[in-house]
């Protein structure tokens, strides 16, 4: 009988051991989960998001779903796990509607801060792109063009969708236009301009420079002298949609699709399903991927939701696999 209670009194000591031991990694745990930004980074339903920086704050502009609403969302943080949500007076879909314009709503906007210290924003409202123009990040905006038209209709190029217009600046203020997408899902086109000063007039025709498995949302950004093109893949609707880049020796391209590519795909346990129209930005000297997935559901529409990863490069330049897992907390300077 002693044994026995001696070897009950050892197995409640190694019990009680592993309780308090569980209890501290839980509780590290716990502190190191406080410490990291997790996807989704924001509570609602976005799509297809644009950031810029401005002194210390991040101003993230969105397509609100279901498939977009009247107006853009515009998310305010300074550390990405505390928000504001504000409203901008531009665009809306009644500012937005020309004798061109088709039924679809507020989508995909761009954001830059121009050489002129001005903003500009390029949205796709009515399957057409305009171009706001603001003095401040939120406003007041109103249409960069004089006679309040679209900046691209529609029927531009009827064959294509006339969407998803991304602007990009070079360090010294040049700055290009691409856009481009495909219609009932097929069919995919980027075509890119050259912009005068005005960030609204096009110094160059329209050139077509769709780069390999090309469908929509394109993104371009330069480091050390090569021009990335990025953009997304597949239905925006399911879990074929996807990111891949291309490379450059100009922004103009020709284009050879990257080493990785894809990048971003749905994860295999489905946590991260149909990622897409992404943006980047570097803070800290780490480039960063803000996108946005499918949120799981059971509806006749999609709801999408905001997503950020770290970004990398290999020794050759190439970009990384991305590993969809959220990011470690950091500081913003």
């Amino acid at each position: 009988m002693p044994k026995i209670i001696d070897k009950m009194q050892t197995y409640m000591k190694i019990t009680i051991f592993l309780f308090l031991f569980l209890c501290q990694l839980s509780e590290l745990y716990s502190q190191d989960r406080s410490h990291f930004i997790s996807n989704p980074i924001i509570k609602g339903y976005y799509a297809d998001p644009s950031i810029i920086k401005v002194e210390n704050t991040y101003y993230v502009y969105a397509t609100i779903d279901p498939w977009g609403g009247n107006e853009l969302a515009v998310l305010v943080t300074k550390d990405f796990k505390t928000w504001e949500t504000k409203h901008i007076n531009w665009p809306t879909k009644l500012a937005c509607t020309s004798p061109t314009s088709k039924e679809s709503m507020v989508w995909a906007p761009s954001v830059v801060n121009a050489k002129n210290g001005k903003f500009y924003l390029y949205v796709s409202v009515g399957s057409e792109v305009w171009v706001g123009v603001s003095e401040k990040p939120l406003g007041p905006w109103k249409n960069a063009k004089a006679d309040n038209t679209p900046l691209i209709k529609a029927n531009l190029f009827p064959a294509f969708h006339m969407i998803d217009a991304e602007c990009f600046v070079e360090p010294d203020g040049q700055a290009y236009l691409y856009w481009g997408s495909g219609l009932n899902w097929v069919n995919g086109h980027c075509f890119v301009v050259k912009l005068k000063p005005d960030m609204v007039t096009f110094e160059t025709e329209p050139k077509d420079i769709t780069p390999p498995n090309y469908f929509e949302a394109p993104f371009m950004f330069r480091k050390n002298d090569i021009y990335y093109l990025m953009y997304s893949e597949g239905k925006a609707i399911d879990e074929t949609y996807k990111i891949r880049y291309s490379v450059g020796k100009n922004p103009f391209g020709p284009w050879k699709e990257g080493v990785n590519s894809p990048i971003l795909s749905t994860s295999s346990d489905r946590t991260t399903t149909g990622p897409g129209h992404h943006t980047i930005f570097k803070e800290n000297g780490q480039y960063y991927i803000l996108y946005h997935r499918i949120h799981p559901q059971e509806k006749e529409y999609v709801l999408r939701e905001l997503c950020m990863d770290s970004l990398n490069f290999d020794t050759d330049n190439n970009i990384k696999k991305i590993v969809p897992k959220g990011v470690s907390e950091f500081k913003v300077k």
